[in-house]
Parts: C-alpha cells; sequence; structure tokens
C-alpha cells in the first residue's frame, strides 16, 4: 500500500513513538517538529510531534494504520536540535521522550486548540512590561574586568590551556557578579547569538527581571510558570519564529525553548536545588542539561555562585571547567561579621524565652533604630512543626503519608506537607483525653508571631510558600522590602537566593544546625550553601553587616567554616568524606524507587528487583531500604541506590534497569507496582 507515514511523538509514558497515515490533503504539511492530532485507541484524541515521515511503516501491518486527523501548524515549532536534547534527556534521566514531550511545551501546545496569532506588540506583552533598552555607561571595577577576562580566556584558551567550554564564577556574595553577567550578554548578542539567562526560582527573576531588562529593554523576554499557560505558548511560538526574543531569561523550564542561534547560557547559583525537578520525571538537573544543550549547539556555559556545588568545584578544581573567583565585593564592602550564639546554653541559663536570643534581638532594636532592615532566616515554614499532646506525648499524623502534620495558626488548620491534605485540629487527645495540645518547635509564623510582639512597631512581612501562592505575591512582598516599606523580613530558604537589598544591615539565622539533623550525605553541603548564602544577604551596600548564628553546635567544624567564609576547607573536609563512603562526585547515584499500596507487596517487589539487578550490579547496588518517609500519599515506599562508576553508559544501564522492571511487572503479583528511576537525585 502506498502513501506517506508519520511517526508520532505523544506526551505519554509510551516508549516508542506510534505511526500514521497521512492523507493526500495533508501531505506537504505534515512535517518534522509540526504538531499533528490523532486519535489513540478507539475515542481518545490526542496532539502529538511528528518525529520522521517516509512511505514505509516500519514494523507494523499497513493497512490497519489510522490517519493524521489534522496539522495545527504551519511551521515546525520544535526543531531537530530540540529533538535530539529531548533524545539525551530521555536516556540519561531514565524515562520516555513523551515524558520529556509533556514537560516541555506549554499545556495549550498539547491541546487541539492553539494561542491566537498576534501582533509584534501583543506578543511582546506576553514577557512583562520593561524599560526602554539603556546603554551601560558603567566599564566594570577592576576585579570585575579581570574576571570578565579570565572568563574569556578560558572559554577561547591560552598557550597554556587548551579552551574551557564551560566556566565556574566563584564570587562571594555581592562582588557584582551579575554586572560580570550583563557585559558577557552584551557581547553575545552583538555577535548575533542568543543568550539563556538560568535562574533557580521564581522569587529571583522577579528582582533581576528589572535589572537585566534595564540594559536589554524589549531584547528580553521572560519564562516561567506564573505565567499563564497561553501566555507560555505565545513566548515559545514567538521563539520557534524568525523573530525571537534573543535573550531568555527564566527558571528550569525555560530550557526547553526552541533557540535557533545560541551563544550562550548562563546559570546563575548554580548550586540552588531548585534547579533538580522531582516530580514527575523527567527528573532532570537544569544546570547539567544545559551544558549538554550548549555543547550540542557550540555554546559556552558560565555557572556563577558565591558557594559552589560539591560537583562543580570539583571539575573546576580538576581542569574540566574553567574557574575565575572573585573574592571581594563590589565597591570595597566589608563581608558581614558573624557571630555565634549557643543556643543550647542560653537556654540551660533560662536567658532565651523567645525563638531570639538576646543578643539578636539587641542588634534588631538598633538597626531598626537607624532605620535599617533585617532579614531572620528559618527554613521551617508553619506555626509548629509538631503538635503533641501534654501528657502522653500523641502527636497527629497523616493518614496518607508517614510524617507527622505541621500546625499551621492562621489557617487554624494541621497540614501534611508532603501531600497537602489538611485535617482540622482535635478538640482533645484522641489517645488519653487530655485537652492540652502543645505546639513544639518554630515555624515561620510564630517567628512573626513572635516578633510582632518584641517589636510592635515594625513593619513585618513573612516570606514563604504560604505567603506565594498568589501569582504577584512575590514580587509584592520583595518590591516592598526593596523600596523600605518592611523593617523586618521573615522568611525560609526563599530568602538566600542571592536577593540584593540595599539596606539590609542585620540577618538572623535562627536554627542554624537545623538541616544537619536529616538523613542525607548531601546534608552538610545543603547547610553550608544555605547559611553562606543567607549571611551574604548583610551589608550590601556602604557598611559591613552583622550576622547572629543561633545554633545548638556552635563548635561544629561546618559552624567555624561559614563563620570564616572558607568554602575551600568546607569542601576539602566534604570531599574526604565523599570518597570515604563513595558519593558523588566520586561516583554517579541512581536511586529506584517502588511504590504499592500494600507495604508487603513493596517490600518483596523491592526484594524482587534487586534479585534481578544483583548478577549486573553487584555491590554498585545497595537495598531494598525504607527512606525516611517510607509512606506519601498512601503509597508504601521501598529504594534500591545504585552507585555507578562516572562515565559508563547512561544507555546500557537504562536498557538493564528496564529489562529488569518489565521482568517484575509482569509477575501477577507485581502488575500494580510503580517503578521510577532518580539520576542524580539530590
Amino acid at each position: 500500500m502506498q502513501g506517506l507515514f508519520a511517526d508520532i511523538l505523544l506526551p505519554l509514558a509510551l516508549r516508542t513513538t506510534l505511526t500514521y497515515r497521512v492523507p493526500p490533503s495533508l501531505e506537504g504539511k505534515v512535517r518534522v517538529g509540526c504538531r499533528v492530532t490523532v486519535q489513540v485507541g478507539k475515542q481518545k484524541i490526542y496532539t502529538g510531534l511528528v518525529m520522521r515521515t517516509g512511505t514505509q511503516a516500519e514494523g507494523i501491518d499497513e493497512a490497519q494504520v489510522k490517519e493524521v486527523l489534522s496539522v495545527e501548524d504551519e511551521r515546525p515549532i520544535v526543531g531537530q536540535a530540540q529533538l535530539d536534547f529531548w533524545k539525551w534527556m530521555a536516556g540519561y534521566y531514565m524515562c520516555t521522550m513523551g515524558e520529556v514531550m509533556k514537560a516541555a511545551l506549554p499545556a495549550v501546545l498539547k491541546r487541539t486548540e492553539t494561542p491566537q496569532r498576534t501582533s509584534r506588540s501583543r506578543r511582546e506583552s506576553i514577557s512583562i512590561s520593561l524599560p526602554t533598552e539603556t546603554t551601560d555607561n558603567r566599564l566594570l571595577s577592576p576585579a570585575q574586568q579581570q574576571a570578565a577576562d579570565e572568563i574569556r580566556a578560558a572559554w577561547s584558551g591560552t598557550e597554556k590551556q587548551k579552551p574551557r567550554q564551560v566556566c565556574l564564577l566563584h564570587g562571594v556574595t555581592s562582588s557584582g557578579k551579575t554586572e560580570v553577567y550583563i557585559h558577557l550578554i552584551e557581547e553575545t548578542l552583538k555577535r548575533g547569538k542568543q543568550v539563556l539567562y538560568l535562574l533557580p526560582e521564581i522569587a529571583l527573576t522577579t528582582q533581576i527581571t528589572d535589572r537585566i531588562g534595564s540594559f536589554f529593554g524589549e531584547k528580553m523576554g521572560v519564562y516561567h510558570s506564573r505565567f499563564t499557560d497561553r501566555a507560555r505558548a505565545l513566548l515559545w511560538q514567538r521563539q520557534a519564529s524568525d523573530q525571537p526574543f534573543p535573550l531568555i531569561l527564566g527558571v528550569r523550564s525555560a530550557l526547553f525553548l526552541p533557540f535557533n542561534d545560541l551563544g550562550l547560557v548562563i546559570v546563575d547559583e548554580e548550586h540552588e536545588t531548585s534547579y533538580k525537578q522531582q516530580d514527575p520525571a523527567p527528573r532532570y538537573h537544569a544546570r547539567d542539561a544545559a551544558i549538554v544543550l550548549a555543547n550540542s549547539t557550540g555554546a559556552k556555559v558560565l555557572l556563577g555562585t558565591a558557594t559552589p556545588s560539591l560537583e562543580t568545584y570539583q571539575n573546576a578544581r580538576s581542569g574540566k571547567y574553567g574557574l575565575v573567583e572573585l573574592t571581594t565585593r563590589y565597591g570595597g564592602v566589608l563581608l558581614p561579621k558573624i557571630v555565634i550564639e549557643d543556643v543550647k546554653e542560653l537556654r540551660r541559663k533560662k536567658l532565651m524565652s523567645t525563638p531570639l536570643s538576646p543578643r539578636l534581638i539587641d542588634e534588631i532594636r538598633a538597626a531598626l533604630g537607624r532605620k535599617e532592615q533585617v532579614i531572620l532566616f528559618q527554613n521551617r515554614r508553619g506555626y509548629a512543626p509538631v503538635l503533641s499532646c501534654k501528657s502522653c506525648g500523641w502527636t497527629p499524623h497523616c493518614t496518607a503519608c508517614d510524617v507527622a502534620l505541621t500546625y499551621h495558626a492562621q489557617a487554624h488548620r494541621l497540614q501534611c506537607h508532603y501531600c497537602g491534605a489538611t485535617y482540622n485540629i482535635p478538640a482533645q487527645c484522641p489517645q488519653c483525653g487530655d485537652t492540652q495540645l502543645r505546639d513544639i518547635g518554630y515555624g515561620t509564623e510564630k517567628i512573626e508571631e513572635a516578633v510582632q510582639t518584641i517589636f510592635p512597631e515594625a513593619r513585618i512581612a513573612r516570606m514563604d510558600l504560604d505567603t506565594t501562592r498568589a501569582a504577584s505575591s512575590y514580587a509584592k512582598i520583595i518590591d516592598s522590602f526593596q523600596q523600605g516599606k518592611t523593617d523586618i523580613l521573615i522568611g525560609t530558604q526563599m530568602v538566600t537566593k542571592g536577593l540584593d537589598f540595599d539596606g539590609v544591615s542585620v540577618v538572623g539565622i535562627l536554627n542554624a544546625d537545623q538541616g544537619l539533623r536529616v538523613p542525607d550525605f548531601r546534608a552538610a553541603e545543603r547547610t553550608y550553601h544555605m547559611l553562606a548564602q543567607v549571611a551574604g544577604r548583610a551589608g550590601r551596600r556602604g557598611k559591613q553587616g552583622l550576622v547572629v548564628l543561633q545554633t545548638y553546635s556552635p563548635k561544629l567544624p561546618l559552624i567555624g567554616q561559614v563563620v570564616r567564609g572558607d568554602y575551600p576547607a568546607f569542601f576539602g573536609s566534604q570531599m574526604a568524606e565523599r570518597r570515604q563512603f563513595v558519593y558523588p562526585p566520586e561516583v554517579r547515584i541512581i536511586v529506584i524507587h517502588v511504590k504499592h499500596r500494600r507495604d508487603d507487596v513493596a517490600e518483596r517487589a523491592g526484594e524482587a528487583l534487586a534479585s534481578l539487578l544483583q548478577p549486573h550490579f553487584a555491590t554498585s547496588l545497595l537495598g531494598p531500604y525504607k527512606p525516611a518517609v517510607a509512606r506519601v500519599s498512601r503509597l508504601c515506599i521501598r529504594q534500591l541506590m545504585l552507585k555507578m562508576p562516572i562515565g559508563l553508559s547512561a544507555t546500557s544501564i537504562k536498557r538493564t534497569l528496564m529489562a529488569a522492571q518489565d521482568v517484575l511487572i509482569q509477575q501477577p503479583d507485581f502488575k500494580s507496582i510503580q517503578i521510577y528511576f532518580d539520576v542524580d537525585p539530590l
């Protein structure tokens, strides 16, 4: 049977494309990278992406092939370079290309409706309202200029060193890394190349957008999930057109946008865990994926941070990446002075009746008297992490997850921070009948309440997941603080992500060693990053700031490394531990998740999977074991861990894992088991 056939990629977890016949009326319109609508099964209609066209339907009965129903695009919206990138991502992160497609395309582009075509002025308004482009009359400081020169030298190579595609800019907080970025962006745009500027969170794009936009005006588009789906679809189509934005600023999803001539990728705050997608698949790391994308297009990559990830710093130290350092703050501003408050000792002496130590209270009062601002950091939202019966110690737990419920006072509810379920607060203990339920520990709500009591005249704001759910909430909180309308900002890890506030003179870190209690080999690294970053918010302009660091463990080496700002010492101590216990960056880790509603089935499935994999991976395979939280959303969890040598083929590992999964789920007892793979987990 003659005719044209097309292999269609669907946004489903299918391991292969599906083949359809192209009717004569659509021949010439069905092209690789265009969207088409097709029927799957007897009733379902999907929008898919053309991956291949040809005169043969390979490996199937041509007489049984359904026809393509319609074509949605006049020109491809996904180029071949993007499809190759998707293929790499599916292979490395051990998922399907359909799952990558689902994550990549805005929802509107996965339905049969398409965003209306608009005039250029309307299309540009999908990003943000930007100021007119200006010329940067500031050349750079000597230190910044030297850094920019060294970055260029790393990219182009020298007589003594070959070119490096990737360069790490390791600059202390407030060293002026953004100014260096701006100059390198300008140079790239003048060469007619495109630039992708990645940021870890929407909260940071709110502030950086104005700063970068003041230089590049309407040359810049912004892309993140707080925009409407239709707006993101319009920007996607703009980038696939003949008039794309030369500069895109966005969070990790911006990595999927179509680029026709990418010249530079900047990954700001490269250490941030927000760059790792957790659920659903693909569980990719945007920093690592950006390097692969840039390599495929010949673009250069600049990773910037004051606190590099161990993997990145190891690559820079070994010579795989270029390394450029900015060791002084812009304008000669001194790094903040950090003082330690021993909470355990203060409580023993009954000198600390609130979450704030006496020294911190005095420093806040003095700062308010000078009309200066304060940031208080507590990386736990809600009012209290635990509600407990005073008599018998009973604590309410989520019925769907193995975790205690967090008390939220303002909503007067208990909430599970894993599945999001909410519960009424019990009038009495269901175990012993006592009506006295006490809250234990401190969340940002309780900190806010305490601060309002101590400083009733202060204007206070809180920035956490609960206060930033609305689309414009980030911007309102940040703008208010930036304009001096807020005196004290209380926040979770959101306040650590490179935000730049001129008026902050005091930073309080309320529970510095909280993150070290997590049973995770990255706990120390996360804690160092968080403490060093939030400390860097103090003393940003004109004077040295003060950081009051409250801890129960003042003699921990990590606390001393933060106080001294001694990243090399921190790196050395952590690398020694990673080598001793064989963790990244010494090896690659793949965590295999096995889930089922019944705990005994999950246990047996984990053991069966381990027995299938053991002959292939031997001592590299650990588990199955119960994770710290062994039930989430009514699914019981077992995990297995693979520690694989660096450089081992991801394709061969994926083939072995998928084969074992297929064998397992073919067994009658395990048909309903859920299995997925998390590559390079954080």
